[in-house]
């Protein structure tokens, strides 16, 4: 995040201290006076529970725009696909497969730790009741959905009427966000091959598109540091100690496992494919990992990215030049391995088991909507919450990992620049080979 954003992140870390510690000293109060805990729950569910819910509103009413405008602008902005050359074609293999990796070592852990699980059944039910009956609601619909099959996966990806499964049949649900990515891709890659004027008339439409959804994102934020005390609080007085514990196991597991992906299969990668050294090329980039985490932003990186790219790791300049600035919107790791954490998570919480056939789907899902995350803190909640509904699993879940998502956000961001140079070391590498057999022939 931008340093203008530090306050903001700060207020909202203090938010979740205050409200698991007013949490806390009310479960404590409960044990010497139980009338007095029942009352606080009661002024929880009546109270507190709907202003936090303003700010998820917020969030959950872009879901829809910003995941078309931002997957469509993406795809579009590249030009014509026919004349991507080699080193695109390199990059862009490189950018997906990073984010495979990552997401799959995610829910490899998520599934290996099951946090979600440290909550008992009663533990469970009281977060069932906790959001008003939806989510039991969307245990059944997942449970009554059909077995992956080749019609049912037609069906799910490509509904009769898209506008009808994308828009949703009642107020209380957000619309299916499946049909949306396809429809998004495949205007996306019509517009690659518009007349230059009329595919910029498209980047400028969808851009404002962006922008003003983006605009939002930041609105609901300015509620953050507000709204999170209030829901953390309610869940811990209602759930209990059980919640911290499960947050707990949440945080450290994906810190291990982004740490793995940066220090583990990228220094296989350099191994593998450049014959560097991992530890002197760690050392070597440690300034720029520095930078990214203390600012939490790619963006903001990109500068001392570029210069320790050319002028210490000596990758040639057109190499440099084109992936880094790429990979600050499309190679997004960190934020791809978060978001299959956090479904995979709420999913344990609320009880929903997701099939090998479910998580691979959702794997391809968090690669695609990583790339369309908006550069700014809390860009992932809309596009988590839509995957949350694709999976018939509550989006309100997310305002349970709200607080723990500004710690891991610095985390993320240093994955997902750490992932840059590595990914533009190995294609450096691959682009000199290329032109030695050139030369030679």
């Amino acid at each position: 995040m931008a340093a203008t954003d530090r306050p903001l992140a700060n207020r909202i870390l203090w938010g979740l201290l205050f409200g698991v510690v007013a949490g806390l000293a009310t479960l404590a109060l409960g044990q010497a006076s139980p009338a007095s805990l029942a009352f606080m729950r009661k002024v929880s569910t009546d109270v507190f529970d709907p202003l936090g819910q303003v700010f998820l509103r917020l969030l959950f009413f872009v879901v829809i725009p910003l995941v078309f405008a931002s997957l469509a602008a993406g795809v579009a902005q590249l030009g014509r696909l026919d004349r991507l050359g080699p080193l695109a074609g390199r990059t862009f293999a490189l950018f997906f497969l990073n984010m495979a990796v990552a997401v799959g070592l995610g829910l490899l852990m998520m599934n290996v730790l099951r946090p979600g699980d440290h909550l008992d059944a009663g533990a469970k039910t009281m977060l069932m009741q906790e959001f008003g009956g939806a989510a039991q609601k969307h245990v059944t619909t997942a449970a009554a959905q059909p077995s992956l099959s080749l019609s049912g996966i037609v069906e799910m990806f490509m509904p009769k009427n898209l506008f009808g499964a994308v828009v949703g049949h009642t107020n209380g649900t957000i619309g299916e966000v499946l049909p949306l990515i396809v429809f998004a891709l495949l205007v996306g890659v019509v517009g690659t091959q518009l007349a230059e004027a009329r595919r910029q008339q498209l980047l400028s439409a969808l851009d404002l598109v962006s922008e003003l959804m983006t605009g939002i994102v930041r609105l609901a934020l300015k509620l953050a540091p507000y709204a999170v005390p209030l829901m953390i609080y309610g869940v811990v007085v209602k759930v209990g100690l059980d919640i911290l514990v499960a947050l707990g196991v949440f945080a450290l597991g994906c810190l291990a496992v982004m740490l793995l992906h940066l220090f583990g299969t990228m220094s296989l990668w350099l191994r593998l494919w450049t014959g560097r050294s991992p530890l002197a090329f760690f050392r070597d980039i440690r300034g720029v990992l520095v930078t990214a985490f203390s600012t939490s932003s790619s963006n903001a990186t990109l500068p001392a990215a570029l210069e320790c790219s050319q002028n210490t790791l000596g990758l040639k300049p057109s190499v440099a030049g084109f992936v880094l600035p790429l990979g600050t919107t499309m190679n997004m790791s960190g934020t791809a391995l978060y978001e299959g954490c956090v479904v995979l998570f709420v999913a344990q919480v609320f009880g929903v088991d997701l099939s090998v056939g479910q998580q691979l789907t959702l794997l391809c899902l968090s690669v695609l909507s990583a790339v369309a995350v908006a550069g700014i803190p809390g860009g992932s909640l809309p596009l988590i919450a839509g995957l949350l509904v694709t999976f018939g699993i509550p989006p309100e879940g997310i305002g349970i990992v709200l607080g723990v998502d500004r710690v891991l956000d610095m985390a993320r961001s240093t994955l997902n620049v750490g992932c840059d140079l590595a990914v533009a070391a190995v294609i450096d590498e691959r682009e000199r080979q290329a032109d030695a057999g050139t030369a030679q022939s």
